[in-house]
């Protein structure tokens, strides 16, 4: 169950959103190959919608937890 549980997360951490782990390695392959960093002002509104986006797949995941409970599924 432990296994499980690291694999899930290191795969939901390499998601390329930008507030998690793999957001920041998209910011740093877009440095490299640009040859610039992003402004601080893209960056920052990146992490917003990544938060919400986040925010939002947790809400998802609650509600169909919530619900398979409710119905016994």
């Amino acid at each position: 169950m432990t296994g499980l549980l690291s694999m899930v997360l290191c795969l939901y951490e390499s998601l390329p959103i930008p507030a998690l782990d793999g957001g920041y390695v998209m910011f740093l392959l877009y440095e490299m190959v640009s040859g610039r960093e992003p402004s601080e002002r893209f960056f920052e509104n990146a992490l917003k919608v990544g938060m919400a986006l986040l925010l939002v797949l947790m809400v998802f995941v609650f509600y169909n937890d919530i619900a398979k409970l409710f119905t016994g599924g």
